[in-house]
């Protein structure tokens, strides 16, 4: 990230890459609801073996979307949105302001004009 606060390039090429696999973004989907174990993750694909769904949670961990932590015999993995946020931010934020804003006028403007 620079100092800005904004992502880089490589930094969002890596995140980008991490959302462009179907398997990626059903792990991401499954954690939105709540952190889970590995094995728990691995459970939910099983037409994959344990090595290819821990590979798809590497890329999603050095996306930075995935946050893996230790305890005890498990690895516990949460869903960092804080990638998708910046992705949000640079290319959709001004679009849906543009887009919310019209909406906002109108309910100003009826409210104003049943008053």
């Amino acid at each position: 990230m620079s100092a800005k606060g904004t992502a880089d390039d490589e930094t969002l090429d890596l995140v980008f890459k991490a959302l462009s696999n179907g398997n990626r973004r059903r792990i991401l989907d499954l954690l939105k609801d709540h952190p889970r174990t590995t094995g728990d993750l691995c459970a939910n694909f099983p037409a994959l073996d344990r090595c290819t769904t821990m590979q798809h949670l590497g890329v999603l961990h050095r996306a930075g979307l995935v946050i893996a932590q230790r305890k005890g015999r498990e690895r516990w993995n949460y869903l960092d949105v804080v990638p998708i946020k910046m992705i949000h931010d640079r290319w959709i934020g001004d679009y849906a302001r543009s887009a919310v804003e019209p909406i906002a006028n109108l309910k100003s403007d009826l409210e104003t004009m049943s008053s």
